[in-house]
Protein backbone atom coordinates (compact mmCIF):
# COMPACT_ATOMS: atom_id res chain seq x y z
CA UNK A 1 0.00 0.00 0.00
CA UNK A 2 1.63 3.47 -0.98
CA UNK A 3 0.43 6.46 1.30
CA UNK A 4 0.49 10.17 0.35
CA UNK A 5 -0.01 13.68 2.54
CA UNK A 6 -3.49 15.13 2.39
CA UNK A 7 -3.79 18.09 0.74
CA UNK A 8 -1.73 20.78 3.35
CA UNK A 9 -2.53 18.91 6.28
CA UNK A 10 0.47 16.60 8.15
CA UNK A 11 -1.80 13.22 7.72
CA UNK A 12 -0.56 10.71 5.66
CA UNK A 13 -3.30 8.50 4.04
CA UNK A 14 -3.26 5.00 1.94
CA UNK A 15 -4.22 5.47 -1.49
CA UNK A 16 -6.97 3.77 -1.16
CA UNK A 17 -10.40 4.85 1.34
CA UNK A 18 -12.49 2.57 2.66
CA UNK A 19 -16.24 3.51 1.38
CA UNK A 20 -19.05 3.03 3.78
CA UNK A 21 -22.53 3.82 2.47
CA UNK A 22 -23.91 0.08 2.03
CA UNK A 23 -23.21 0.26 5.87
CA UNK A 24 -26.57 -0.27 7.25
CA UNK A 25 -29.00 -1.52 4.46
CA UNK A 26 -26.84 -3.69 2.08
CA UNK A 27 -24.24 -4.90 5.15
CA UNK A 28 -24.80 -5.69 8.50
CA UNK A 29 -22.61 -5.09 11.49
CA UNK A 30 -20.87 -8.35 10.97
CA UNK A 31 -19.90 -7.18 7.45
CA UNK A 32 -18.40 -4.06 8.74
CA UNK A 33 -16.72 -5.86 10.92
CA UNK A 34 -15.14 -8.12 8.20
CA UNK A 35 -14.57 -5.27 5.61
CA UNK A 36 -12.65 -3.19 8.47
CA UNK A 37 -10.22 -6.31 9.10
CA UNK A 38 -9.71 -6.45 5.42
CA UNK A 39 -9.17 -3.07 4.83
CA UNK A 40 -6.81 -2.56 7.50
CA UNK A 41 -4.95 -6.19 6.81
CA UNK A 42 -4.27 -4.42 3.41
CA UNK A 43 -2.99 -0.89 4.96
CA UNK A 44 -5.93 0.96 4.64
CA UNK A 45 -6.12 4.01 7.44
CA UNK A 46 -8.60 5.94 5.59
CA UNK A 47 -11.98 6.07 6.48
CA UNK A 48 -15.14 7.97 4.73
CA UNK A 49 -18.50 7.88 6.19
CA UNK A 50 -21.17 10.66 6.52
CA UNK A 51 -24.22 11.13 8.47
CA UNK A 52 -26.92 10.96 5.82
CA UNK A 53 -25.24 6.86 5.75
CA UNK A 54 -26.55 4.66 4.76
CA UNK A 55 -27.38 5.10 0.89
CA UNK A 56 -30.27 5.06 -0.11
CA UNK A 57 -30.94 7.34 2.63
CA UNK A 58 -33.73 7.20 4.41
CA UNK A 59 -34.97 7.78 7.63
CA UNK A 60 -35.21 4.71 9.57
CA UNK A 61 -31.75 4.03 8.64
CA UNK A 62 -30.22 7.55 8.87
CA UNK A 63 -26.86 7.55 11.01
CA UNK A 64 -26.28 3.52 11.23
CA UNK A 65 -22.80 3.39 8.87
CA UNK A 66 -21.59 6.40 11.44
CA UNK A 67 -23.16 3.85 14.13
CA UNK A 68 -21.94 0.96 12.95
CA UNK A 69 -17.98 2.10 12.50
CA UNK A 70 -18.00 3.47 16.07
CA UNK A 71 -19.01 0.21 17.15
CA UNK A 72 -16.17 -1.40 15.72
CA UNK A 73 -13.69 1.28 16.95
CA UNK A 74 -15.67 0.69 20.68
CA UNK A 75 -14.10 -2.54 20.25
CA UNK A 76 -10.62 -1.75 18.63
CA UNK A 77 -9.78 1.56 20.53
CA UNK A 78 -6.16 0.80 19.73
CA UNK A 79 -6.77 1.52 16.24
CA UNK A 80 -8.18 5.17 16.40
CA UNK A 81 -4.93 7.11 16.62
CA UNK A 82 -3.61 4.38 13.47
CA UNK A 83 -6.80 5.50 11.46
CA UNK A 84 -7.71 9.28 9.26
CA UNK A 85 -11.70 9.11 9.58
CA UNK A 86 -13.57 11.69 7.48
CA UNK A 87 -17.19 12.43 7.99
CA UNK A 88 -19.81 14.64 6.36
CA UNK A 89 -22.23 17.02 7.32
CA UNK A 90 -25.31 16.53 4.86
CA UNK A 91 -26.44 19.27 2.56
CA UNK A 92 -30.42 20.92 2.64
CA UNK A 93 -32.89 18.67 1.13
CA UNK A 94 -33.40 15.65 3.48
CA UNK A 95 -36.25 16.65 5.41
CA UNK A 96 -35.25 14.21 8.47
CA UNK A 97 -31.76 15.59 8.97
CA UNK A 98 -32.26 19.16 10.90
CA UNK A 99 -35.58 19.62 8.56
CA UNK A 100 -34.07 19.76 5.25
CA UNK A 101 -32.28 22.78 6.15
CA UNK A 102 -29.23 24.40 4.88
CA UNK A 103 -25.22 24.23 6.10
CA UNK A 104 -24.91 27.11 8.93
CA UNK A 105 -22.73 27.23 11.17
CA UNK A 106 -24.45 26.36 13.86
CA UNK A 107 -25.83 22.92 12.33
CA UNK A 108 -21.96 22.25 11.61
CA UNK A 109 -21.86 21.82 15.45
CA UNK A 110 -24.97 20.67 16.22
CA UNK A 111 -24.78 17.60 13.45
CA UNK A 112 -20.98 16.53 14.47
CA UNK A 113 -21.72 16.61 18.02
CA UNK A 114 -24.06 13.96 16.68
CA UNK A 115 -21.56 12.09 14.75
CA UNK A 116 -18.96 11.41 17.53
CA UNK A 117 -21.52 10.56 20.07
CA UNK A 118 -22.26 7.78 16.86
CA UNK A 119 -18.90 6.89 16.09
CA UNK A 120 -18.13 6.69 19.64
CA UNK A 121 -14.73 9.29 19.16
CA UNK A 122 -14.07 12.69 20.53
CA UNK A 123 -12.61 13.52 17.26
CA UNK A 124 -12.94 13.23 13.69
CA UNK A 125 -10.05 14.12 11.41
CA UNK A 126 -11.73 15.58 8.31
CA UNK A 127 -15.09 17.05 8.70
CA UNK A 128 -16.61 17.88 4.96
CA UNK A 129 -19.44 19.33 3.52
CA UNK A 130 -21.07 16.90 1.84
CA UNK A 131 -22.80 19.10 -0.72
CA UNK A 132 -22.95 23.00 -1.10
CA UNK A 133 -26.09 25.23 -0.37
CA UNK A 134 -26.52 26.17 -4.22
CA UNK A 135 -27.18 23.68 -6.48
CA UNK A 136 -24.25 22.88 -8.22
CA UNK A 137 -23.59 20.60 -11.63
CA UNK A 138 -23.53 17.49 -9.70
CA UNK A 139 -25.55 14.12 -9.45
CA UNK A 140 -26.85 14.15 -12.78
CA UNK A 141 -27.28 17.82 -13.13
CA UNK A 142 -24.16 18.56 -15.05
CA UNK A 143 -26.12 19.07 -18.68
CA UNK A 144 -27.08 21.95 -20.18
CA UNK A 145 -30.37 23.49 -19.04
CA UNK A 146 -29.97 21.79 -15.41
CA UNK A 147 -28.22 24.04 -13.68
CA UNK A 148 -28.74 28.24 -14.35
CA UNK A 149 -25.91 30.03 -12.33
CA UNK A 150 -27.31 33.66 -13.20
CA UNK A 151 -30.34 32.43 -10.51
CA UNK A 152 -27.54 32.08 -7.78
CA UNK A 153 -28.01 34.97 -5.35
CA UNK A 154 -23.70 35.52 -4.86
CA UNK A 155 -24.12 37.72 -2.15
CA UNK A 156 -25.97 35.63 0.26
CA UNK A 157 -23.79 32.57 -1.02
CA UNK A 158 -20.76 34.15 0.03
CA UNK A 159 -22.87 34.99 3.37
CA UNK A 160 -23.28 31.74 3.87
CA UNK A 161 -19.77 30.14 3.52
CA UNK A 162 -18.72 32.75 5.87
CA UNK A 163 -21.01 31.69 8.58
CA UNK A 164 -20.11 28.20 7.43
CA UNK A 165 -16.61 29.37 8.14
CA UNK A 166 -16.94 30.32 11.48
CA UNK A 167 -18.69 27.22 12.52
CA UNK A 168 -15.36 25.53 10.90
CA UNK A 169 -13.57 27.40 12.99
CA UNK A 170 -15.39 27.30 16.53
CA UNK A 171 -14.97 22.98 15.47
CA UNK A 172 -11.43 23.25 15.10
CA UNK A 173 -10.70 25.20 18.19
CA UNK A 174 -12.59 22.59 20.10
CA UNK A 175 -10.36 19.82 19.14
CA UNK A 176 -13.32 17.79 17.66
CA UNK A 177 -12.13 17.87 14.48
CA UNK A 178 -8.34 17.97 13.07
CA UNK A 179 -9.19 19.52 9.25
CA UNK A 180 -12.14 20.20 7.12
CA UNK A 181 -13.18 19.52 2.91
CA UNK A 182 -15.74 19.99 0.70
CA UNK A 183 -17.04 16.79 -1.29
CA UNK A 184 -19.25 17.68 -4.70
CA UNK A 185 -18.32 21.38 -5.12
CA UNK A 186 -17.09 23.45 -7.92
CA UNK A 187 -13.89 25.83 -8.99
CA UNK A 188 -15.93 28.97 -7.55
CA UNK A 189 -16.44 27.07 -4.48
CA UNK A 190 -13.06 26.16 -3.59
CA UNK A 191 -11.65 29.59 -4.64
CA UNK A 192 -14.12 31.35 -2.65
CA UNK A 193 -13.85 29.61 0.24
CA UNK A 194 -9.59 29.64 -0.30
CA UNK A 195 -10.30 33.49 0.01
CA UNK A 196 -12.51 33.73 2.68
CA UNK A 197 -10.30 31.60 4.79
CA UNK A 198 -7.53 34.07 3.88
CA UNK A 199 -9.88 36.85 5.44
CA UNK A 200 -10.96 35.19 8.16
CA UNK A 201 -8.13 33.35 9.24
CA UNK A 202 -9.43 29.66 9.31
CA UNK A 203 -7.18 27.17 8.16
CA UNK A 204 -8.21 26.13 4.13
CA UNK A 205 -9.77 22.81 3.19
CA UNK A 206 -7.61 19.58 2.97
CA UNK A 207 -9.27 17.77 0.23
CA UNK A 208 -12.50 17.53 -1.76
CA UNK A 209 -14.30 14.49 -3.26
CA UNK A 210 -16.27 14.49 -5.76
CA UNK A 211 -17.52 11.95 -8.55
CA UNK A 212 -15.23 11.12 -10.65
CA UNK A 213 -14.40 8.05 -12.92
CA UNK A 214 -14.21 6.22 -16.22
CA UNK A 215 -17.67 7.07 -17.43
CA UNK A 216 -17.70 10.55 -15.51
CA UNK A 217 -14.87 12.87 -15.89
CA UNK A 218 -15.83 16.44 -15.70
CA UNK A 219 -13.82 17.55 -13.28
CA UNK A 220 -10.42 16.50 -15.29
CA UNK A 221 -8.67 18.34 -16.18
CA UNK A 222 -9.80 22.14 -14.74
CA UNK A 223 -10.94 21.29 -11.05
CA UNK A 224 -8.26 18.84 -10.82
CA UNK A 225 -5.56 21.50 -12.10
CA UNK A 226 -7.16 23.83 -9.09
CA UNK A 227 -6.61 21.15 -6.48
CA UNK A 228 -3.28 20.26 -7.36
CA UNK A 229 -1.93 23.55 -7.54
CA UNK A 230 -3.79 24.53 -4.13
CA UNK A 231 -2.29 21.72 -2.48
CA UNK A 232 -6.34 20.08 -1.22
CA UNK A 233 -6.51 16.38 -2.11
CA UNK A 234 -8.69 15.16 -4.97
CA UNK A 235 -10.48 11.94 -3.95
CA UNK A 236 -12.76 10.30 -6.08
CA UNK A 237 -15.91 9.13 -5.17
CA UNK A 238 -18.09 6.35 -6.99
CA UNK A 239 -14.60 5.09 -9.19
CA UNK A 240 -17.10 2.35 -10.69
CA UNK A 241 -20.21 4.33 -11.28
CA UNK A 242 -21.89 2.89 -8.27
CA UNK A 243 -21.18 -0.47 -10.26
CA UNK A 244 -21.87 0.03 -13.82
CA UNK A 245 -18.26 -0.43 -14.66
CA UNK A 246 -17.89 -3.44 -12.88
CA UNK A 247 -20.36 -4.66 -16.37
CA UNK A 248 -23.11 -6.34 -13.84
CA UNK A 249 -25.82 -4.25 -15.24
CA UNK A 250 -25.50 -5.13 -18.73
CA UNK A 251 -28.01 -6.38 -20.57
CA UNK A 252 -30.49 -4.64 -18.40
CA UNK A 253 -29.23 -7.21 -15.29
CA UNK A 254 -29.97 -6.60 -11.88
CA UNK A 255 -28.09 -8.85 -9.42
CA UNK A 256 -29.83 -9.77 -6.09
CA UNK A 257 -28.83 -7.21 -3.46
CA UNK A 258 -27.17 -4.68 -6.01
CA UNK A 259 -27.77 -1.20 -5.27
CA UNK A 260 -29.39 -0.89 -9.02
CA UNK A 261 -32.32 -2.96 -6.91
CA UNK A 262 -32.87 -0.04 -4.59
CA UNK A 263 -34.81 2.93 -5.19
CA UNK A 264 -32.64 5.82 -5.87
CA UNK A 265 -32.68 9.20 -4.53
CA UNK A 266 -31.85 10.78 -7.56
CA UNK A 267 -33.08 7.92 -9.35
CA UNK A 268 -30.99 5.70 -11.98
CA UNK A 269 -29.44 8.78 -14.03
CA UNK A 270 -26.79 6.95 -15.10
CA UNK A 271 -28.56 4.15 -16.60
CA UNK A 272 -27.63 5.49 -19.79
CA UNK A 273 -27.23 3.62 -23.18
CA UNK A 274 -23.74 5.69 -24.40
CA UNK A 275 -23.12 4.63 -20.42
CA UNK A 276 -23.33 1.27 -21.41
CA UNK A 277 -21.79 1.09 -24.78
CA UNK A 278 -19.09 3.10 -22.94
CA UNK A 279 -18.52 0.25 -20.10
CA UNK A 280 -19.04 -3.03 -22.63
CA UNK A 281 -16.09 -1.42 -24.37
CA UNK A 282 -14.35 -1.52 -21.23
CA UNK A 283 -14.79 -4.41 -20.45
CA UNK A 284 -13.32 -6.19 -23.23
CA UNK A 285 -10.29 -3.99 -22.59
CA UNK A 286 -10.16 -5.52 -18.94
CA UNK A 287 -10.91 -8.92 -20.27
CA UNK A 288 -7.88 -9.11 -23.01
CA UNK A 289 -5.79 -7.27 -20.13
CA UNK A 290 -6.72 -10.53 -18.49
CA UNK A 291 -7.72 -8.47 -15.02
CA UNK A 292 -11.34 -7.58 -14.14
CA UNK A 293 -13.41 -4.52 -15.50
CA UNK A 294 -13.65 -2.98 -11.49
CA UNK A 295 -9.93 -3.48 -11.07
CA UNK A 296 -9.55 -1.39 -14.66
CA UNK A 297 -11.20 1.30 -13.50
CA UNK A 298 -9.73 1.75 -10.26
CA UNK A 299 -6.37 1.14 -11.50
CA UNK A 300 -7.09 3.43 -14.36
CA UNK A 301 -8.27 6.47 -11.70
CA UNK A 302 -5.55 5.71 -9.09
CA UNK A 303 -3.16 6.82 -11.99
CA UNK A 304 -5.19 10.24 -13.14
CA UNK A 305 -1.89 12.67 -12.29
CA UNK A 306 -3.63 14.66 -9.07
CA UNK A 307 -6.09 12.48 -7.82
CA UNK A 308 -4.61 11.24 -4.00
CA UNK A 309 -6.35 8.07 -2.82
CA UNK A 310 -9.66 6.87 -4.37
CA UNK A 311 -12.63 5.93 -2.75
CA UNK A 312 -14.13 2.02 -2.77
CA UNK A 313 -16.95 0.68 -0.85
CA UNK A 314 -18.25 -3.38 -1.84
CA UNK A 315 -21.00 -5.45 -0.21
CA UNK A 316 -19.15 -8.69 -0.67
CA UNK A 317 -15.20 -9.57 1.09
CA UNK A 318 -14.77 -10.86 -2.25
CA UNK A 319 -15.38 -7.53 -4.03
CA UNK A 320 -13.26 -5.73 -1.50
CA UNK A 321 -10.24 -7.98 -1.90
CA UNK A 322 -10.70 -7.78 -5.50
CA UNK A 323 -10.71 -4.20 -5.35
CA UNK A 324 -7.68 -3.26 -3.09
CA UNK A 325 -5.98 -5.50 -5.30
CA UNK A 326 -6.43 -2.95 -8.63
CA UNK A 327 -4.19 -0.89 -6.38
CA UNK A 328 -0.94 -3.22 -7.02
CA UNK A 329 -1.69 -3.34 -10.74
CA UNK A 330 0.07 -0.77 -13.30
CA UNK A 331 -1.93 -0.22 -16.60
CA UNK A 332 0.55 -0.52 -19.26
CA UNK A 333 1.14 1.93 -22.41
CA UNK A 334 -1.58 -0.20 -24.72
CA UNK A 335 -3.82 -0.90 -21.63
CA UNK A 336 -3.74 2.95 -21.21
CA UNK A 337 -3.74 3.69 -25.02
CA UNK A 338 -6.98 1.27 -25.68
CA UNK A 339 -8.72 3.47 -22.48
CA UNK A 340 -8.54 6.27 -23.80
CA UNK A 341 -9.56 6.09 -26.82
CA UNK A 342 -12.98 4.64 -25.65
CA UNK A 343 -12.85 7.64 -22.98
CA UNK A 344 -12.28 10.38 -25.66
CA UNK A 345 -14.95 9.29 -27.17
CA UNK A 346 -17.25 8.74 -24.20
CA UNK A 347 -16.31 11.31 -21.63
CA UNK A 348 -19.42 11.42 -19.60
CA UNK A 349 -21.83 9.43 -21.42
CA UNK A 350 -24.92 9.64 -18.33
Amino acid sequence: MKYTALGSSELSVSEVCLGTMTWGIQNDQNDTDTQMGIALDSGINFIDTAEMYPVPPNEPTSGDTERMLGNWLSRHQAQRSKLVIMTKIAGSGIRWIRDGGNITGDAIITALEASLQRLKTDYVDVYQLHWPNRTTPHFGKHWPGKVNPSNIHREDEVAGMRDILAGIRRALDSGKIRHWGLSDDTPWGIHTFLRLCKEMNVPPPVSIQNEFSLLHGKDWPYLIEMCQLENIAYLPWSPLATGLLSGKYLDDARPKGSRWTFIQRQGLFRDKSLAHEATRRYVEIARRANITPSQLALAWCQQVPGVTSTIIGATTSSQLSENIAAFDLTLDEAVLRQIHEVYKRYPQPF
